[in-house]
Formats: C-alpha cells, structure tokens, sequence
C-alpha cells in the first residue's frame, strides 16, 4: 500500500487542485478547475422559467450540461454538435452533475426560475465527472453570492457544498483519485459525491472483473471519505472569501474585465 505510484503519489493521496474563477465574461460564476491534468471549465447562469413539469408550482429548476472537447483526450474525439444526437456518457454525466446539486439546492426559494450548469472538459485523464462535481458547486458559490448582492435571490438557497471522487481496486491495491491509465486498469472502480457533512449523495461503482467482498468496499468507503474531506480542505477552506469576489453591481466601473455589468445582464433577461 505504501508503493508510489507511478506519478509519484501513494495510494490515498489526491492530485494537485488549482481554481481560476472568472474564465467567462457573461458567466454568474465561472471556475477553470484543475485536478491534476484533468482541466474542466464550469459555468453557472440563470434564466427566467421552468420545465414544463414545474409551472405554475412556484418551484426553481437546476439542470446541467458535460461536453468534453474534441481533443480533450489523446484521440480526437467527434464534437457532439456535429453528430446526429447527443453521447449517451455525456447524457449520463450531465444528468448526475444536475441531481446531485438539486439535492443540496432548496428549489423552493428559487422561484419560477432555472439554473444551467454548463461543464466542459478541456483535457481529460481520469475523474473528469467528479471533477465537474466539485466544480461546479464551486461556481454555483460565486453565482449564488452575486444573485443576493443585485437582489436576484433574498437568501443564499445552497444547503450544504458537496465534492466528489473516484476509488478504484488496480491490481489489488485500493487507489485515490484514480488517473485515467490507473481507471483502465482498474478492476474495481468507484465514484462517491458526498455533503461536507459526510452524508451520501451518489455511490456509482462496479466491479468489472470479479466480485468485490464488503471488507474491501469499507476500504473504498474509507478512502473515499478521506479523499472528499481533502477535497474540501483545499477548495472549500475559504469559501467565505468567495462571497467577496469583485464584480460589477451596475453602479460603477468594474475593474474585472472579465466580468460585463453582472447587474445590468441579469435585469435584462430576468
């Protein structure tokens, strides 16, 4: 267990994070999220309406949207606007991201409005979905604060932040954040999203060569649980610091150029 892998880690050790926010000028909240090499860009916007499902319920929505760009992966990939319909993983993913932050969302505060999530993946070697996950709850901190501070929302409606990871069983060895050689090597592999609280969200996993025993699911949990909380010492430690990005309130000149007169977009087209 205590073998480096062959990037240096050992086996419950989480890669390098780094957070940029602000990569989208007409973006609420935007986060390039770095996690290793694996590089996701995650945008968070808000709209008036509701599916069709919710009118007239005075209940929000939140949905999401995980593409991966053509030469995201070392093959090039087919852009998904140019095929006939849409990838049924990046269809799968996109309906994890968005059920996993309804959970933690209270909808009901939100009005007859939606909430996108947009999560495009810049290059990908392994945890691109988890990524996205943390990401995005990330993003949806900035856009939250920014609403309140122009009157779009009378209260913050996020519950709790949630972070995600992937476990997996290589040759044995129980695995950390697995990278993507690691994942294709894997023959058990795990996804778990989890609240700050250590409450459970979502649990995907399977064993794809042999069974796995309940003695060596509590490892994963085990390492799952330190991984999450490692995840949000490092991305959620100054969360209270998120509230305090600059933005433009409409008032006065912004002195972030990437941010275009956050106030004056949302009254437009709210």
């Amino acid at each position: 267990m205590n073998n480096k892998r062959y990037d240096g880690r050992t086996f419950n050790q989480i890669r390098s994070i780094k957070i940029k926010h602000d990569h989208f000028g007409y973006s609420d909240g935007s986060v390039l999220f770095e996690m290793g090499i694996t590089k996701v860009l995650i945008s968070v916007t808000i709209q008036n309406g509701v599916p069709q499902f919710l009118r007239g319920k005075k209940v929000g929505w939140l949905t999401a949207e995980y593409a991966m760009l053509p030469c995201a992966t070392k093959k090039r990939t087919i852009r998904e606007s140019s095929q006939y319909q849409r990838n049924s993983r990046s269809v799968e993913i996109s309906r994890l991201i968005g059920r996993c932050l309804r959970s933690v969302v209270a909808l009901e505060l939100l009005g007859e409005r939606t909430i996108l999530v947009d999560c495009d993946v810049l290059q990908a070697d392994g945890g691109t979905r988890v990524a996205c996950i943390t990401a995005a709850c990330i993003a949806l901190n900035i856009a939250i604060s920014r609403w309140m501070k122009v009157n779009i929302l009378e209260q913050n409606i996020l519950k709790e932040n949630i972070a995600a990871i992937s476990v997996g069983m290589v040759k044995e060895n129980i695995l950390l954040d697995l990278t993507s050689f690691e994942d294709n090597q894997a023959d058990v592999d795990f996804n778990f999203v989890m609240t700050e609280s250590q409450k459970i969200i979502e649990i995907q996993g399977t064993a794809e060569t042999q069974p796995l025993s309940w003695q060596d699911f509590e490892k994963i949990k085990k390492l799952s649980i330190h991984g999450i909380n490692k995840i949000f010492d490092v991305c959620f430690k100054q969360k209270n610091d998120l509230s305090k990005l600059k933005f433009d309130s409409g008032k006065k000149k912004s002195t972030k150029k990437s941010f275009f007169s956050l106030a004056n977009r949302l009254e437009k087209s709210l």
